[in-house]
């Protein structure tokens, strides 16, 4: 049995189109985590200094915290949505959603989106409710919402497009799903006039006004001789430069493309689950066993590797300037200096785990922990 397949509480049985409650679970398997290694001393060769905090709510699931412009909007697993201004942690609105929230915040920065676990979608504006519409599935990627549209993908690899303003749905694609899908966030972006999203291994690119499929390129492709082991799914963040895209097969490999041709340029071996982040010279990345590693962007060879944090649950990284930001899972926020990983400094928001990949708005670095602390940092 192939243990590196299997991750708590993140894989779900499909049949069909609807979700069956099996989940794969590391449990099953009789296995336990090795013991993370001890933080090492914490340095402060780099300030940093909190600017701003405010309360939400506390979160139970794979928040990602929707930046847009300088508003930040998040989501508790109450269902309390909040908008806030990053460049002095206002609070621009805040909403409350009947039913607790499985995925979100996609946002333009007018209208904000959220999926509850009744699979229902849930668009907001201003602090009120616009609509709602019933989805045919479970979604554990946030809607994105652009150019006046909300896109969802369901984890039936249904992908369907609605008016933002009155909910009317505008279209759905349809594709061939798969036994296993992820429990996690999935991808889902816009490249100038073309829906780019993940499906299985492979990253598609749609046309936003009726779902027709404009190009596909693979980052990696089924292997194994069951289900488990032939799971291949896109997840996380993807690090965007220009039209060339770079993503993340779940434990699988890592590469990039370029969007405007759909043209696949590279892939690498790479053991991780979370998305990646990245500047003109490399990527940036967490694996699964906790070491952080750089790629060079061009092609794919390793630049460095850091053990400092090996098992310990880590977030993706954020690379702001010559600094990674990435959030841990004791309720650390590490500052790594992106040349070559060393700690630069870390602070500790509330003492609950990091909830969401680190974000960038306003020339801040905003955070949210497991108890709805939002906190905004910024680099001195």
């Amino acid at each position: 049995m192939n243990l590196q397949r299997f991750v708590p509480a993140s894989v779900r049985i499909m049949r069909g189109v609807a979700l069956a409650a099996s989940i794969v679970a590391l449990a099953a398997c009789g296995s336990s985590k090795p013991k993370p290694a001890e933080l090492p001393p914490k340095a402060e060769v780099l300030g940093v200094r909190l600017a701003w905090s405010i309360q939400a709510a506390p979160v139970g699931f794979a928040l990602v915290a929707n930046v847009s412009g300088d508003v930040v909007t998040v989501a508790g697993s109450n269902g309390t949505v909040v908008a806030i201004d990053a460049r002095n942690g206002k609070e621009m609105w805040r909403a409350k959603v009947d039913t607790p929230i499985l995925a979100g915040v996609g946002s333009d920065g007018t209208i904000a989106a959220v999926v509850t676990n009744e699979n229902e979608l849930v668009a907001l504006q201003n602090g009120k409710v616009l609509w709602k519409q019933k989805l045919t599935a479970e979604t554990f990627t946030p809607p994105l919402v652009a150019g006046r549209r909300i896109f969802v993908q369901t984890a039936d690899r249904t992908t369907t497009a609605w008016d933002g303003q009155s909910g009317r749905r505008l279209w759905t694609q349809t594709r061939t799903g798969d036994n296993l899908v992820l429990k996690r966030p999935g991808v889902m972006l816009a490249v100038g006039d073309t829906l780019v999203a993940g499906v299985g291994g492979r990253l598609v690119g749609m046309n936003p006004a009726n779902g027709s499929s404009r190009w596909e390129a693979p980052i990696a492709s089924p292997r194994g001789t069951n289900d488990v082991e032939r799971l291949v799914d896109l997840t996380g963040t993807v690090s965007r430069l220009d039209n060339t895209l770079c993503a993340r097969a779940y434990m699988a490999t890592i590469g990039c493309v370029d969007a405007s041709r759909g043209v696949l340029l590279w892939t690498k071996t790479a053991q991780g689950s979370d998305g990646l982040s990245g500047d003109e010279r490399a990527l940036y990345g967490t694996e699964s066993n906790g070491i952080v590693t750089a790629w060079r962007r061009s092609d794919g060879e390793r630049l460095w590797s850091v053990d400092a944090y090996k098992y310990r649950s880590l977030t993706a990284p954020l690379a702001v300037g010559r600094t990674l930001i990435l959030g841990e899972g004791t309720g650390q926020v590490l500052f790594l200096n992106r040349e070559d990983g060393s700690a630069v400094n870390r602070v500790s928001p509330d003492g609950s785990a990091i909830a969401a990949d680190p974000v960038l708005a306003a020339n801040t670095v905003v955070v949210v922990t497991r108890k709805g602390g939002v906190f905004g940092y910024r680099p001195e």
